[in-house]
């Protein structure tokens, strides 16, 4: 098994866009926002999430690597 470290912001950042992307598919699913805003902030934050995955994994597989 391989070993990565990570930064303190880094782990944060990471913490912070699975938070994100687990809220907006909480909101996608909940009932407390009427549909039309609910469908706009949870698609919103699932996206930015999903979207910001992109970077921790470039950034955790070139660790691995080198």
């Amino acid at each position: 098994m391989k070993k990565t470290y990570l930064s303190l912001p880094e782990l944060a950042f990471i913490a912070g866009t699975r938070a994100a992307l687990g809220a907006g598919a909480a909101l996608i699913l909940g009932d407390r926002l009427d549909r039309e805003q609910k469908k706009a902030a949870g698609w919103t934050l699932f996206l930015v999430g999903v979207a910001t995955t992109v970077p921790i994994l470039a950034i955790v597989i070139g660790r691995l690597r080198g």
